[in-house]
C-alpha cells in the first residue's frame, strides 16, 4: 500500500470516528507505521470533517523529526512510542471516547467480561498512570498499560487503541467502547460476573494467531 492510499485510509478513518462518536472536532489522533523508520500521522489542531490527506504529516518516529510545515498531533509520543516497542503493531488510534473516558476517570480496570473484548483487546483493560498528555512520560506510562493488549485507558484522558493495521485498530475503538459502557451499567446490577483469566487469556491468543488470518484471507 502506497503512501497515498494510505493518507487517504487515516482521512477515511477519522471521518468514521466523528460519525461513530468516538471523536468530536480534532481531538484525538490517527497514525499508521510506512516502514521500520516511518509514520504517517494526522496534523494538530485540523478537524476531521474537513481534513484532507495532503496534510497527513510523515514523521520519523525515531528522531521525531517531519517533513513540510504542518505540525504533527501534539500526542506524536505516544505513537512513536508504541512503534519503537510493539513491533507487530502498525496503526495507532488515540480517542476520548465517552465510556472508555469514563471508566479512564474512575481509574478502574476493565475486567475479563465480554468474550469480543477479550478477544480483540486481552484479558484486561488496564489504566495507565495519571501524567500530562502529549509528553514523553505520558506515552511510556501508555505503552506500558498496553503490554500483552492491543488497548489501554489513559488516566483521566482517555484512551489508546492499537491494532496490525488500520482496521484492527478502528474495530478495537469500537469494542472498547462496548466493554466500557458494558462495565459502567452493570455495576449498577450488582458489578459484571467475569471470565476467567485463564479462558480470556486463551480467546485472546486464539483471536490474534488464528481468528484473524482467517478473517484477512477472507477479504
Amino acid at each position: 500500500m502506497g503512501q497515498e492510499e494510505i493518507r487517504e485510509k487515516i482521512v477515511e478513518a477519522g471521518q468514521r470516528l466523528v460519525k461513530k462518536g468516538l471523536v468530536t472536532r480534532s481531538w484525538g489522533n490517527i497514525s499508521v507505521r510506512i516502514d521500520e523508520k516511518n509514520m504517517l500521522i494526522t496534523p494538530s489542531g485540523r478537524a476531521y470533517e474537513s481534513l484532507k490527506p495532503e496534510e497527513i504529516v510523515l514523521m520519523n518516529y525515531h528522531t521525531l523529526k517531519y517533513e513540510g510545515k504542518i505540525k504533527p498531533s501534539s500526542e506524536y509520543h505516544l505513537h512513536a512510542e508504541v512503534y519503537k516497542q510493539r513491533k507487530e503493531i502498525n496503526a495507532v488510534i488515540h480517542t476520548h471516547q465517552m465510556n472508555a473516558t469514563t471508566v479512564a476517570t474512575a481509574r478502574r480496570e476493565v475486567p475479563p467480561i465480554i468474550d469480543d473484548m477479550v478477544q480483540i483487546i486481552g484479558p484486561t483493560v488496564r489504566v495507565s498512570g495519571y501524567t500530562q498528555a502529549g509528553t514523553q512520560k505520558f506515552a511510556k506510562r501508555a505503552v506500558k498499560a498496553l503490554r500483552g493488549r492491543q488497548a489501554a485507558l489513559l488516566a483521566n484522558h482517555g484512551a489508546v487503541c492499537i491494532g496490525r493495521n488500520p482496521e484492527e485498530a478502528f474495530a478495537v475503538c469500537e469494542v472498547l467502547e462496548k466493554a466500557c459502557k458494558t462495565f459502567i451499567e452493570a455495576e449498577f446490577l450488582g458489578g459484571a460476573k467475569t471470565i476467567s483469566k485463564f479462558s480470556a487469556a486463551i480467546m485472546h491468543q486464539v483471536y490474534l494467531k488464528k481468528y484473524s488470518k482467517l478473517e484477512e484471507k477472507n477479504r
